[in-house]
C-alpha cells in the first residue's frame, strides 16, 4: 500500500484514537482536545480530492484525505468492470493546472480506459507528493460543527477522529452505488458483482450463463465485454438507453506532439466553454432545416464519436420537444439498422426525448444483440419476481445463471454526502435539510453548514460538463474563498438562507427551460426509492456558471456571511 494508514498531523502527529469511553463524546471542547486538527479535511482521493490537497497546501494550509478505499482514484478505483473508460476524450478528460504535466503524460487512446485513468491519478498523486497527506480505508461517518470554535468535529468508521476548520467533501458525483431491493437474492447460489463495487481480483465468465441488469452506461460498456466471453448473456432491462457509437482508436505519437503545441490554448477555450469541451455552438433551430438537411447534420454528428456531438447541430434540442424528436428518430433508425431481430430493435429503442436520461457512448452495443446467446428481456413487460437459488425469476418464468451483474448506477449527486451524518449550526442535520431536494449557494455552500464545501455536487453544473474542468473551477473558487478569510482574520463563511433560496429557485427555472425535468431519471432522483424529485443540476452552463462565482468572489461574496470566532 502505497498510501499511509494514518495520516499525518500539523506539526508530523498521526490522527489518534477516538476519545475513551469515560470522555463525554457531547463536549464539544472533548472532542476537539481528542482529535487532530488540521486547518482542513478533504474526504474523498478522487480527482477532485487531489487537486484540492494540491491547492490546500499551496496556502500553506495543514491538510489531510480521508479516503474510504484501500486506495485512491474515487470513480476510477472502484469502477472497474470490464469495459469501463471515460465517454470523454482523454486529452480533454485531465486536469489543465500543470503544463508541465500536459507535456509530460502520454494517452495511448482516444477515450482512455480504467487502468489508464487510475495509472494517470497515480502519477499525478506521486508527481506532486500527495500521498503522504492521504489516508485510506477511513470512511468519514459523522462531521459536526461546534459553533464557538468555527471547527468540524469528524468521526470515522475506524475510530480515529478530526477537526478541522475548513472540511471539503469531494465525495463524487457518481460514487454511492444504487442497488436494487429484489427479493431473495441471499439465496442465489452464483456470484452477484455491481459494476461501481467490482472486485479487484480478475472476474472470468467463460463458461459461465451471466445475467447484467441495467443499461445506463456502466451496463453499455460491460455488456459487450461480458458477450465476448460469455456461454450466455442475458440482459434484463427496464429503459434503454440511446447509445452513440463512441469510434475509439489509438492515439498516434504524431497527433499527441501536435495537440501538446496547442494545449495552452485548448485549456484556456475549455475554461471559456459551456460543458467544458470545445466546439462550434449552433446558431440554428433543427426545425428550420429541412429533413435531408437535418439528417446529413446527424449523421456527421454521429460519425464524430463524441458524446454530444448530436446536441451540437442545432439550438434548441434540448429546449424543443418537436425538435428533439428530429435526433430521437434518427437515433432509433440506427437502431433498427443495426439491430437484426425486429422484436430486439423495437425493445432497444428509447421512446422519450433524446439525453434527457444521460446518453452513452458505447463500442459494438447494438451488434451485441445479433449474437446468438445473447438476449434481451424487457422488464417492463415481464418484470423480476425474486432471484432464486439458480437464477433470476421473471412474470415470464426463471433464467438459470451463473453469475449476476448490477449495472444499477448511483445515487448520484446528493447520496455521498447525505451518507455522512453531517450536523450543522444548532444541531440541524443535512439529511434533514434536505428532505425535500437539495439546498446550497452556488452549488458550493449550505445555509447553516458553515466552512463546508461541496465539489461536484448539486446545484452546480457536475454530471452535465466535462468535471474534469468543472471541478477545478469549483476548488479554485474554494481555495481563494479560504485565502481570502484568511487574510482578513476571519473564520467562518456560511450561505444565507435568501441567498440559497434564491439559488435553488433559480436553477430550478433555468432547469424548467429545458426538456430535462420532463422525464424520470436520476438527474431528478427517480431512480431512488423514496428520494425527493428535483433536477439535481444546474443546466445553465459551466461559462455562466463560473460567471456567477466569480462576480460572488469580487464582490465581496453577497449571498454568504463572514465572521471570526470569538
Amino acid at each position: 500500500m502505497d498510501c499511509r494508514q494514518l495520516g499525518p498531523g500539523p506539526k508530523g502527529g498521526r490522527i489518534s484514537a477516538a476519545p475513551k469511553s469515560g470522555r463525554n463524546p457531547a463536549d464539544a471542547a472533548d472532542a476537539a482536545d481528542a482529535a487532530d486538527t488540521f486547518d482542513a479535511v478533504v474526504v474523498g482521493a478522487g480527482l477532485s480530492g487531489l487537486y484540492q490537497l494540491h491547492r490546500l497546501r499551496q496556502l500553506g494550509l495543514t491538510s489531510v484525505i480521508l479516503e474510504a478505499g484501500a486506495d485512491l482514484g474515487g470513480t476510477w478505483y472502484w469502477n472497474r468492470y470490464p469495459g469501463a473508460r471515460c465517454d470523454i476524450e482523454s486529452l480533454s478528460y485531465s486536469y489543465s493546472f500543470s503544463p508541465e504535466l500536459d507535456q509530460e503524460w502520454e494517452w495511448s487512446e482516444r477515450y482512455a480506459s480504467q487502468p489508464e485513468i487510475l495509472r494517470y491519478i497515480h502519477h499525478v498523486a506521486d508527481r506532486f507528493d500527495l500521498r503522504r497527506d492521504i489516508v485510506v480505508r477511513t470512511r468519514v461517518t459523522r462531521a459536526a460543527y461546534d459553533e464557538d470554535r468555527h471547527l468540524w468535529q469528524l468521526s470515522t468508521d475506524t475510530g480515529r477522529a478530526a477537526t478541522a476548520r475548513f472540511l471539503v467533501l469531494a465525495t463524487g458525483c457518481m460514487s454511492t452505488p444504487q442497488a436494487p431491493r429484489i427479493p431473495g437474492a441471499g439465496s442465489f447460489a452464483g456470484a452477484i458483482h455491481h459494476t461501481a463495487r467490482w472486485p479487484r481480483e480478475e472476474v472470468s465468465f467463460a463458461g459461465k450463463r451471466v445475467a447484467v441488469i441495467g443499461t445506463g452506461c456502466s451496463g453499455v460498456q460491460v455488456i459487450p465485454a461480458i458477450a465476448q466471453e460469455a456461454t450466455a448473456l442475458t440482459v434484463l432491462q427496464r429503459t434503454p438507453a440511446y447509445v452513440l457509437p463512441a469510434h475509439n482508436r489509438p492515439l498516434h505519437p504524431a497527433e499527441l506532439s501536435e495537440f501538446k503545441v496547442t494545449y495552452p490554448e485548448f485549456r484556456q477555450a475549455q475554461r471559456r466553454s459551456r460543458g467544458g469541451t470545445v466546439f462550434e455552438p449552433p446558431t440554428r433551430s433543427a426545425l428550420e432545416a429541412d429533413e435531408a438537411e437535418r439528417t446529413a447534420a446527424y449523421e456527421a454528428a454521429w460519425d464524430t464519436g463524441f458524446l454530444n456531438g448530436i446536441l451540437r447541430t442545432y439550438t434548441d434540442i434540448l429546449t424543443d420537444e418537436k425538435a428533439n424528436e428530429t435526433v430521437a428518430e434518427f437515433v432509433r433508425s440506427k437502431i433498427c439498422s443495426i439491430v437484426a431481430d425486429r422484436a430486439t430493435a423495437e425493445l432497444l429503442c428509447p421512446r422519450f426525448p433524446f439525453a434527457t436520461k444521460r446518453p452513452c457512448l458505447g463500442t459494438d452495443y447494438y451488434a451485441t444483440y445479433n449474437l446468438p446467446h445473447v438476449s434481451l428481456v424487457d422488464l417492463r413487460t415481464t418484470p423480476i419476481e425474486r432471484i432464486t437459488p439458480r437464477g433470476i425469476r421473471t412474470s415470464d418464468g426463471e433464467h438459470e445463471l451463473d453469475m449476476i451483474v448490477l449495472a444499477t448506477g448511483f445515487d448520484a449527486l446528493t447520496g455521498s454526502q447525505l451518507a455522512i451524518d453531517i450536523v450543522g449550526k444548532g444541531g440541524a442535520t443535512l439529511q434533514k435539510r434536505w428532505a425535500d431536494g437539495p439546498r446550497n449557494h452556488l452549488g458550493l455552500v449550505s445555509a447553516g453548514f458553515p466552512n463546508l464545501f461541496t465539489v461536484l455536487g448539486p446545484l452546480s453544473p457536475s454530471v452535465l460538463t466535462n468535471i474534469a474542468v468543472a471541478l477545478e473551477q469549483q476548488i479554485d473558487w474554494i481555495t481563494d474563498c479560504i485565502a481570502h478569510l484568511r487574510r482578513n482574520g476571519l473564520t467562518e463563511i456560511d450561505a444565507t438562507a435568501q441567498a440559497e433560496a434564491d439559488w435553488v429557485a433559480s436553477t430550478a427555472e433555468l432547469a424548467g427551460r429545458t426538456l430535462y425535468p420532463s422525464v424520470d431519471s436520476w438527474y431528478t432522483g427517480a431512480n431512488v426509492p423514496g428520494k425527493p424529485r428535483a433536477f439535481l443540476a444546474y443546466t445553465g452552463g459551466l461559462d455562466r456558471y463560473r460567471k456567477e462565482c466569480d462576480a460572488a468572489a469580487r464582490d465581496g461574496y453577497p449571498g454568504f456571511t463572514l465572521s471570526a470566532a470569538h
